[in-house]
Protein backbone atom coordinates (compact mmCIF):
# COMPACT_ATOMS: atom_id res chain seq x y z
CA UNK A 1 0.00 0.00 0.00
CA UNK A 2 1.29 3.36 -0.87
CA UNK A 3 1.25 5.77 2.03
CA UNK A 4 3.52 8.15 4.01
CA UNK A 5 4.98 5.55 6.23
CA UNK A 6 6.50 3.98 3.63
CA UNK A 7 7.98 6.98 1.71
CA UNK A 8 9.10 9.95 2.93
CA UNK A 9 6.74 13.01 3.07
CA UNK A 10 8.14 14.57 -0.07
CA UNK A 11 7.94 11.61 -2.19
CA UNK A 12 4.82 10.60 -1.13
CA UNK A 13 3.69 13.87 -2.10
CA UNK A 14 5.18 13.91 -5.38
CA UNK A 15 4.13 10.56 -6.77
CA UNK A 16 0.62 11.66 -5.93
CA UNK A 17 0.73 14.93 -8.05
CA UNK A 18 2.40 12.98 -10.69
CA UNK A 19 -0.38 10.80 -11.01
CA UNK A 20 -2.99 14.13 -11.49
CA UNK A 21 -1.11 15.10 -14.19
CA UNK A 22 -0.44 11.90 -15.97
CA UNK A 23 -4.18 11.07 -15.26
CA UNK A 24 -5.00 13.43 -18.23
CA UNK A 25 -3.00 11.14 -21.08
CA UNK A 26 -5.17 8.61 -22.83
CA UNK A 27 -3.96 5.06 -23.23
CA UNK A 28 -1.42 4.49 -25.99
CA UNK A 29 -1.34 0.65 -25.68
CA UNK A 30 -3.60 0.21 -29.08
CA UNK A 31 -3.10 3.20 -30.62
CA UNK A 32 -1.26 2.16 -34.06
CA UNK A 33 -4.05 -0.73 -34.39
CA UNK A 34 -6.90 1.67 -33.23
CA UNK A 35 -5.74 4.61 -35.96
CA UNK A 36 -7.83 4.49 -39.67
CA UNK A 37 -5.97 3.48 -42.35
CA UNK A 38 -6.74 1.87 -45.69
CA UNK A 39 -5.59 -1.56 -44.18
CA UNK A 40 -8.03 -1.86 -40.75
CA UNK A 41 -5.48 -4.24 -39.47
CA UNK A 42 -2.49 -2.52 -39.96
CA UNK A 43 -0.49 -2.52 -36.36
CA UNK A 44 -3.20 -4.66 -34.75
CA UNK A 45 -2.11 -7.90 -32.64
CA UNK A 46 -1.76 -11.37 -34.69
CA UNK A 47 -5.72 -12.66 -34.90
CA UNK A 48 -7.54 -9.26 -34.17
CA UNK A 49 -11.02 -9.91 -35.24
CA UNK A 50 -12.35 -6.99 -37.67
CA UNK A 51 -15.76 -5.63 -37.02
CA UNK A 52 -17.75 -3.63 -39.46
CA UNK A 53 -20.85 -2.93 -40.25
CA UNK A 54 -20.73 -3.53 -44.09
CA UNK A 55 -16.71 -3.90 -45.26
CA UNK A 56 -16.77 -7.43 -47.43
CA UNK A 57 -13.26 -7.54 -45.02
CA UNK A 58 -14.67 -7.64 -41.59
CA UNK A 59 -15.17 -11.36 -40.42
CA UNK A 60 -18.21 -9.94 -38.08
CA UNK A 61 -21.02 -7.23 -38.58
CA UNK A 62 -21.84 -7.10 -35.10
CA UNK A 63 -19.78 -6.77 -31.36
CA UNK A 64 -22.07 -9.41 -29.94
CA UNK A 65 -21.26 -11.84 -32.83
CA UNK A 66 -17.33 -11.49 -32.58
CA UNK A 67 -17.55 -12.06 -29.19
CA UNK A 68 -19.64 -15.16 -29.26
CA UNK A 69 -17.67 -16.61 -31.79
CA UNK A 70 -14.12 -16.88 -29.41
CA UNK A 71 -13.67 -19.97 -27.30
CA UNK A 72 -14.98 -20.25 -23.64
CA UNK A 73 -11.48 -20.64 -22.18
CA UNK A 74 -8.12 -18.20 -20.79
CA UNK A 75 -6.89 -17.41 -24.57
CA UNK A 76 -6.56 -13.60 -24.67
CA UNK A 77 -8.26 -11.91 -28.12
CA UNK A 78 -8.78 -8.43 -29.31
CA UNK A 79 -11.50 -7.34 -31.25
CA UNK A 80 -11.25 -4.02 -33.57
CA UNK A 81 -14.67 -2.13 -33.98
CA UNK A 82 -15.32 0.18 -37.17
CA UNK A 83 -16.67 3.15 -37.08
CA UNK A 84 -20.04 3.49 -36.73
CA UNK A 85 -23.44 3.15 -34.48
CA UNK A 86 -23.80 -0.50 -33.07
CA UNK A 87 -27.19 -0.62 -31.78
CA UNK A 88 -27.08 -4.28 -29.25
CA UNK A 89 -26.31 -5.73 -26.35
CA UNK A 90 -23.18 -7.13 -25.26
CA UNK A 91 -22.00 -9.65 -23.25
CA UNK A 92 -18.78 -11.07 -22.14
CA UNK A 93 -19.13 -14.31 -20.07
CA UNK A 94 -15.36 -15.91 -20.89
CA UNK A 95 -12.76 -16.21 -18.70
CA UNK A 96 -9.79 -15.40 -21.38
CA UNK A 97 -8.57 -12.07 -21.64
CA UNK A 98 -10.73 -9.62 -24.07
CA UNK A 99 -9.80 -6.44 -25.81
CA UNK A 100 -12.19 -4.18 -27.83
CA UNK A 101 -10.80 -1.41 -30.01
CA UNK A 102 -12.59 1.39 -31.10
CA UNK A 103 -11.36 2.69 -34.15
CA UNK A 104 -10.18 6.73 -33.62
CA UNK A 105 -7.38 8.98 -35.03
CA UNK A 106 -7.66 10.71 -31.71
CA UNK A 107 -4.78 12.10 -30.42
CA UNK A 108 -6.09 14.04 -26.95
CA UNK A 109 -7.73 13.06 -23.83
CA UNK A 110 -11.37 11.91 -24.13
CA UNK A 111 -12.61 13.45 -20.56
CA UNK A 112 -10.99 16.98 -21.15
CA UNK A 113 -13.59 17.18 -23.22
CA UNK A 114 -16.69 16.58 -21.24
CA UNK A 115 -18.23 14.72 -24.72
CA UNK A 116 -18.59 16.92 -26.58
CA UNK A 117 -16.67 15.17 -29.38
CA UNK A 118 -17.93 11.61 -29.32
CA UNK A 119 -15.91 8.35 -29.73
CA UNK A 120 -16.19 7.45 -33.83
CA UNK A 121 -17.59 4.02 -32.33
CA UNK A 122 -21.01 4.35 -30.43
CA UNK A 123 -22.95 1.07 -28.84
CA UNK A 124 -26.73 1.64 -28.21
CA UNK A 125 -29.21 -0.13 -26.25
CA UNK A 126 -32.01 1.93 -24.72
CA UNK A 127 -33.54 0.11 -22.11
CA UNK A 128 -34.78 0.68 -18.44
CA UNK A 129 -36.55 -1.18 -15.55
CA UNK A 130 -39.41 0.87 -15.70
CA UNK A 131 -42.47 -0.01 -13.18
CA UNK A 132 -40.01 -3.91 -12.67
CA UNK A 133 -40.65 -4.20 -16.69
CA UNK A 134 -37.50 -6.67 -16.33
CA UNK A 135 -36.74 -9.45 -13.03
CA UNK A 136 -33.79 -7.74 -12.73
CA UNK A 137 -31.62 -4.15 -13.43
CA UNK A 138 -29.04 -6.27 -15.57
CA UNK A 139 -31.31 -6.80 -18.31
CA UNK A 140 -31.11 -3.38 -19.37
CA UNK A 141 -27.26 -3.03 -19.77
CA UNK A 142 -25.63 -2.04 -22.99
CA UNK A 143 -22.59 -3.90 -21.91
CA UNK A 144 -22.41 -6.81 -18.89
CA UNK A 145 -19.25 -8.71 -18.35
CA UNK A 146 -19.64 -11.30 -15.87
CA UNK A 147 -18.95 -15.24 -15.82
CA UNK A 148 -23.29 -15.46 -15.80
CA UNK A 149 -26.67 -14.11 -15.84
CA UNK A 150 -26.87 -15.43 -12.34
CA UNK A 151 -23.30 -13.93 -11.52
CA UNK A 152 -24.23 -10.55 -12.66
CA UNK A 153 -28.24 -10.27 -10.85
CA UNK A 154 -28.01 -6.83 -9.05
CA UNK A 155 -31.28 -8.30 -6.61
CA UNK A 156 -32.91 -6.04 -4.74
CA UNK A 157 -32.62 -4.82 -0.69
CA UNK A 158 -29.48 -4.06 1.31
CA UNK A 159 -27.49 -7.23 0.52
CA UNK A 160 -28.69 -7.70 -3.32
CA UNK A 161 -28.90 -10.97 -5.41
CA UNK A 162 -27.32 -13.76 -3.31
CA UNK A 163 -24.89 -14.92 -6.01
CA UNK A 164 -23.87 -18.71 -4.98
CA UNK A 165 -20.31 -18.70 -3.48
CA UNK A 166 -19.33 -21.72 -5.76
CA UNK A 167 -19.83 -19.44 -8.61
CA UNK A 168 -16.53 -19.00 -10.84
CA UNK A 169 -14.75 -15.97 -11.13
CA UNK A 170 -15.62 -14.73 -15.10
CA UNK A 171 -12.91 -12.61 -17.72
CA UNK A 172 -9.62 -12.28 -15.82
CA UNK A 173 -8.70 -9.16 -18.18
CA UNK A 174 -11.48 -7.23 -20.25
CA UNK A 175 -11.01 -4.10 -21.73
CA UNK A 176 -12.16 -1.27 -23.80
CA UNK A 177 -10.59 1.91 -25.19
CA UNK A 178 -12.26 4.85 -27.05
CA UNK A 179 -15.77 3.19 -27.15
CA UNK A 180 -18.71 5.03 -26.13
CA UNK A 181 -21.95 2.96 -24.10
CA UNK A 182 -25.15 4.75 -24.01
CA UNK A 183 -28.73 3.54 -22.35
CA UNK A 184 -30.84 6.48 -23.79
CA UNK A 185 -34.28 5.14 -22.55
CA UNK A 186 -35.53 8.82 -21.71
CA UNK A 187 -34.34 12.14 -20.93
CA UNK A 188 -34.69 11.34 -17.28
CA UNK A 189 -34.63 9.26 -14.60
CA UNK A 190 -37.31 6.68 -15.75
CA UNK A 191 -35.89 3.54 -13.54
CA UNK A 192 -32.50 1.72 -13.85
CA UNK A 193 -30.60 1.52 -16.99
CA UNK A 194 -27.33 0.25 -16.81
CA UNK A 195 -24.94 1.35 -19.51
CA UNK A 196 -22.29 -0.71 -18.39
CA UNK A 197 -22.31 -3.62 -15.50
CA UNK A 198 -18.80 -6.15 -14.05
CA UNK A 199 -19.77 -8.60 -11.65
CA UNK A 200 -17.31 -11.51 -10.85
CA UNK A 201 -14.66 -9.82 -13.49
CA UNK A 202 -11.81 -7.48 -13.92
CA UNK A 203 -12.31 -4.73 -16.71
CA UNK A 204 -10.61 -1.72 -17.48
CA UNK A 205 -12.18 1.13 -19.86
CA UNK A 206 -9.76 3.78 -21.29
CA UNK A 207 -11.20 6.88 -23.18
CA UNK A 208 -14.80 5.37 -22.62
CA UNK A 209 -18.21 6.80 -22.61
CA UNK A 210 -20.88 5.84 -20.39
CA UNK A 211 -24.46 8.08 -20.55
CA UNK A 212 -27.69 6.83 -19.11
CA UNK A 213 -29.97 8.19 -16.04
CA UNK A 214 -29.88 6.20 -13.43
CA UNK A 215 -27.30 3.39 -12.11
CA UNK A 216 -25.34 3.87 -15.38
CA UNK A 217 -22.24 1.76 -14.15
CA UNK A 218 -22.99 -1.25 -12.30
CA UNK A 219 -20.01 -2.85 -9.88
CA UNK A 220 -21.51 -6.11 -8.64
CA UNK A 221 -19.84 -8.57 -6.31
CA UNK A 222 -16.48 -9.45 -7.07
CA UNK A 223 -16.09 -6.80 -9.56
CA UNK A 224 -13.38 -4.97 -9.99
CA UNK A 225 -13.29 -1.52 -12.68
CA UNK A 226 -10.53 0.97 -13.30
CA UNK A 227 -11.68 3.70 -15.52
CA UNK A 228 -9.18 6.28 -16.92
CA UNK A 229 -9.77 9.09 -18.97
CA UNK A 230 -13.61 8.83 -19.16
CA UNK A 231 -16.96 10.53 -19.09
CA UNK A 232 -19.78 8.81 -17.27
CA UNK A 233 -23.42 10.90 -17.25
CA UNK A 234 -26.19 10.32 -15.30
CA UNK A 235 -28.57 12.02 -13.10
CA UNK A 236 -29.48 9.41 -9.86
CA UNK A 237 -27.40 6.82 -8.30
CA UNK A 238 -24.96 6.44 -11.55
CA UNK A 239 -22.04 5.01 -9.70
CA UNK A 240 -23.64 2.24 -7.97
CA UNK A 241 -22.61 -1.78 -6.83
CA UNK A 242 -20.94 -3.99 -4.60
CA UNK A 243 -17.30 -4.58 -6.04
CA UNK A 244 -14.64 -1.85 -6.56
CA UNK A 245 -14.32 1.09 -9.17
CA UNK A 246 -11.55 3.01 -9.52
CA UNK A 247 -11.77 5.64 -11.58
CA UNK A 248 -8.89 8.77 -12.02
CA UNK A 249 -8.68 11.66 -14.99
CA UNK A 250 -12.11 11.34 -15.83
CA UNK A 251 -15.36 13.21 -15.80
CA UNK A 252 -18.73 12.93 -14.34
CA UNK A 253 -21.49 14.79 -15.87
CA UNK A 254 -24.75 15.91 -14.05
CA UNK A 255 -27.69 15.68 -16.24
CA UNK A 256 -29.84 16.59 -13.31
CA UNK A 257 -29.87 15.35 -9.46
CA UNK A 258 -31.10 12.23 -7.96
CA UNK A 259 -30.37 10.41 -4.94
CA UNK A 260 -27.29 10.68 -5.59
CA UNK A 261 -23.68 10.51 -7.35
CA UNK A 262 -22.55 7.22 -5.66
CA UNK A 263 -25.00 5.02 -4.02
CA UNK A 264 -22.53 1.52 -3.23
CA UNK A 265 -23.70 -1.69 -0.48
CA UNK A 266 -20.92 -2.66 0.80
CA UNK A 267 -20.48 -6.44 2.23
CA UNK A 268 -19.01 -8.36 4.82
CA UNK A 269 -16.27 -10.58 4.28
CA UNK A 270 -13.93 -12.69 5.86
CA UNK A 271 -11.03 -11.05 5.18
CA UNK A 272 -10.27 -6.94 4.63
CA UNK A 273 -12.50 -5.36 2.34
CA UNK A 274 -11.26 -2.33 -0.23
CA UNK A 275 -15.23 -2.66 -2.00
CA UNK A 276 -15.94 1.06 -2.64
CA UNK A 277 -15.71 3.59 -5.30
CA UNK A 278 -13.15 6.12 -5.70
CA UNK A 279 -12.20 9.12 -7.71
CA UNK A 280 -9.28 10.69 -8.12
CA UNK A 281 -8.06 13.46 -10.18
CA UNK A 282 -11.21 14.35 -11.97
CA UNK A 283 -13.98 16.80 -12.66
CA UNK A 284 -17.64 16.81 -11.64
CA UNK A 285 -19.63 18.93 -13.90
CA UNK A 286 -23.85 19.87 -14.54
CA UNK A 287 -23.89 18.06 -18.37
CA UNK A 288 -24.47 22.00 -19.68
CA UNK A 289 -25.03 25.13 -19.70
CA UNK A 290 -28.91 24.82 -19.91
CA UNK A 291 -29.14 22.58 -17.10
CA UNK A 292 -26.56 23.88 -14.52
CA UNK A 293 -28.45 27.00 -13.18
CA UNK A 294 -31.47 24.50 -12.43
CA UNK A 295 -29.32 22.27 -10.28
CA UNK A 296 -26.43 24.79 -8.71
CA UNK A 297 -26.21 23.42 -5.17
CA UNK A 298 -28.36 20.78 -5.33
CA UNK A 299 -26.57 17.48 -5.91
CA UNK A 300 -25.60 14.92 -4.00
CA UNK A 301 -21.95 13.07 -3.71
CA UNK A 302 -23.84 10.01 -2.65
CA UNK A 303 -25.83 8.01 -0.57
CA UNK A 304 -25.69 4.86 1.48
CA UNK A 305 -27.20 2.00 -0.16
CA UNK A 306 -26.21 0.32 3.07
CA UNK A 307 -24.11 0.87 6.15
CA UNK A 308 -21.31 -0.75 4.52
CA UNK A 309 -20.87 2.25 1.85
CA UNK A 310 -17.69 3.15 1.30
CA UNK A 311 -16.47 6.09 -1.58
CA UNK A 312 -13.90 8.74 -1.67
CA UNK A 313 -13.51 11.86 -3.62
CA UNK A 314 -10.43 13.11 -4.32
CA UNK A 315 -8.07 15.93 -5.32
CA UNK A 316 -11.09 16.47 -7.45
CA UNK A 317 -12.61 19.75 -8.94
CA UNK A 318 -16.27 20.11 -7.72
CA UNK A 319 -18.22 22.74 -9.68
CA UNK A 320 -21.56 24.31 -8.33
CA UNK A 321 -23.83 22.23 -8.70
CA UNK A 322 -22.64 19.81 -5.57
CA UNK A 323 -24.60 19.98 -2.01
CA UNK A 324 -22.85 22.38 0.29
CA UNK A 325 -23.01 19.51 2.39
CA UNK A 326 -21.63 17.10 0.02
CA UNK A 327 -23.60 13.61 0.50
CA UNK A 328 -26.44 12.90 1.91
CA UNK A 329 -28.17 10.39 4.10
CA UNK A 330 -30.72 7.86 2.41
CA UNK A 331 -34.31 9.06 3.18
CA UNK A 332 -36.40 6.84 4.88
CA UNK A 333 -34.02 4.46 6.41
CA UNK A 334 -33.19 3.53 10.06
CA UNK A 335 -30.43 6.52 10.86
CA UNK A 336 -30.18 7.44 7.00
CA UNK A 337 -28.50 4.45 6.31
CA UNK A 338 -25.60 5.09 8.28
CA UNK A 339 -23.23 2.95 10.86
CA UNK A 340 -20.28 3.43 12.44
CA UNK A 341 -18.80 1.18 9.21
CA UNK A 342 -20.10 4.10 6.94
CA UNK A 343 -17.51 6.17 4.62
CA UNK A 344 -18.69 9.00 2.51
CA UNK A 345 -15.78 11.26 2.50
CA UNK A 346 -13.73 13.58 0.60
CA UNK A 347 -9.62 14.82 0.37
CA UNK A 348 -8.26 17.90 -1.16
CA UNK A 349 -11.02 18.31 -3.52
CA UNK A 350 -11.64 21.84 -4.62
CA UNK A 351 -13.91 24.18 -6.25
CA UNK A 352 -17.00 26.29 -6.28
CA UNK A 353 -18.78 23.02 -5.27
CA UNK A 354 -16.54 22.16 -2.10
CA UNK A 355 -17.68 23.86 1.52
CA UNK A 356 -15.70 22.54 3.75
CA UNK A 357 -17.47 24.32 7.00
CA UNK A 358 -21.02 22.36 5.72
CA UNK A 359 -19.31 19.18 4.90
CA UNK A 360 -18.24 18.84 8.13
CA UNK A 361 -21.21 20.16 9.66
CA UNK A 362 -23.32 17.68 8.17
CA UNK A 363 -22.34 14.86 10.35
CA UNK A 364 -22.91 12.81 7.29
CA UNK A 365 -19.58 14.16 4.92
CA UNK A 366 -16.11 12.74 6.15
CA UNK A 367 -13.52 15.39 5.45
CA UNK A 368 -10.38 13.06 5.02
CA UNK A 369 -6.83 13.81 6.39
CA UNK A 370 -3.74 12.14 5.05
CA UNK A 371 -3.82 9.49 7.16
CA UNK A 372 -7.31 8.62 6.52
CA UNK A 373 -7.20 9.32 2.62
CA UNK A 374 -3.64 6.72 2.31
CA UNK A 375 -5.08 3.41 2.14
CA UNK A 376 -7.22 4.47 -0.95
CA UNK A 377 -5.10 6.47 -2.90
CA UNK A 378 -4.39 4.01 -5.59
CA UNK A 379 -5.29 1.18 -7.53
CA UNK A 380 -2.17 -0.86 -5.82
CA UNK A 381 -4.50 -0.10 -2.72
CA UNK A 382 -7.93 -1.02 -3.63
CA UNK A 383 -8.23 -3.81 -5.86
CA UNK A 384 -8.45 -6.83 -4.65
CA UNK A 385 -8.54 -10.56 -5.91
CA UNK A 386 -11.90 -12.81 -5.21
CA UNK A 387 -10.43 -13.90 -1.55
CA UNK A 388 -8.88 -10.56 -0.89
CA UNK A 389 -5.22 -10.97 -2.32
CA UNK A 390 -3.52 -7.58 -2.97
CA UNK A 391 -2.59 -6.10 -5.22
CA UNK A 392 -4.75 -7.12 -7.97
CA UNK A 393 -4.16 -5.10 -11.05
CA UNK A 394 -1.99 -6.88 -13.52
CA UNK A 395 -5.37 -6.38 -15.81
CA UNK A 396 -4.83 -2.84 -16.50
CA UNK A 397 -2.94 -1.21 -18.73
CA UNK A 398 0.18 -1.30 -17.70
CA UNK A 399 1.08 1.56 -20.12
CA UNK A 400 -1.20 3.55 -17.83
CA UNK A 401 -0.63 1.96 -14.38
CA UNK A 402 2.82 2.73 -15.25
CA UNK A 403 2.50 5.80 -16.56
CA UNK A 404 -0.08 6.71 -13.50
CA UNK A 405 0.85 5.69 -10.70
CA UNK A 406 4.67 5.31 -11.30
CA UNK A 407 7.60 2.73 -11.23
CA UNK A 408 5.95 0.90 -8.19
CA UNK A 409 2.62 0.05 -10.62
CA UNK A 410 5.60 -1.28 -12.98
CA UNK A 411 6.90 -3.54 -10.69
CA UNK A 412 3.74 -4.89 -9.82
CA UNK A 413 2.91 -5.56 -13.10
CA UNK A 414 6.07 -7.59 -14.09
CA UNK A 415 4.83 -10.63 -16.53
CA UNK A 416 1.51 -9.35 -16.98
CA UNK A 417 0.35 -8.18 -21.07
CA UNK A 418 0.45 -5.29 -22.13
Amino acid sequence: MLNRTQLPRSLFLATILTAQAAALAPAQTYKLCQQKTPDPLAGCPNGTLYVHPSDARASFRSIQGAIASLPNDTSAHVILIAPGVYTEQLNVTRPGPLTLLGATDRNASYASEDGAVPNDVQVYWNSANYNATFPDNVYTGVLTVGPSLEATLTGSGPTGYPVPPDTPFGCADFRAYNIDFRNEFAPYSSGPAHAVGVSRANAGFYSCGFYSWQDTVYIGKLGNAYFHDVVVAGETDFLYGFGTLFIDGSTLLLRSCGGGITAWKGTNTTFANKYGVYLTSSRVLAANSTIAPSIAGRCSLGRPWNDLHRSLFRDTYLDASILPAGYTEWDGKPNGGIGPNTTMAVYRVYGPGYDAEAEAASNVTKVFDEDQASPYLTPLDVFQGPNGTQPDVAWIDRGVLEGVWGRRGGQVLKGARR
